[in-house]
């Protein structure tokens, strides 16, 4: 099994940066695509970032891209952080972590927001963006 625990949440004003991180533990090396999803009061879940094992393949969600950036570290406990700046009020929201085994699949389940196919979730840490 893997946990997942997201840290780094918190009020910032707009315009504003956080730095969100992913630690993970238990059987972690099994752990092939990791991403970044997010969920707002009324709104669906929406994945932001994704990434595969060796970051050779990523993916940014336009409402984030140039704003946000996934990084990943497979050697350290917190595998994936996410860099957000030029934060909006609209980023408001609780940002969730989340983790699939498959080699092959997990990409595919990531970027389909297959809640119930991937196979790891974080319980997530709120984010807020006021003036």
């Amino acid at each position: 099994q893997v946990q997942l625990v997201e840290s780094g949440g918190g009020f910032v004003q707009p315009g504003g940066s956080l730095r969100l991180s992913c630690a993970a533990s238990g059987r972690s090396f099994c752990i092939y695509g990791m991403g970044w999803f997010r969920s707002a009061p009324g709104q669906e879940r929406e994945l932001l970032e994704a990434t595969s094992w060796s970051a050779v393949n990523t993916y940014y969600a336009d409402s984030v891209k140039g704003r946000f950036t996934i990084s990943r570290d497979n050697a350290k406990t917190t595998m994936v952080a996410l860099q957000m700046n030029s934060l909006k009020p609209e980023d408001t929201a609780v940002y969730y972590c989340a983790a699939d085994r498959s080699s092959t699949a997990s990409m595919a389940k990531i970027t389909a927001d297959d809640y119930y196919g991937i196979d790891y979730w974080g319980k997530g840490t709120l984010v807020t963006v006021s003036s």
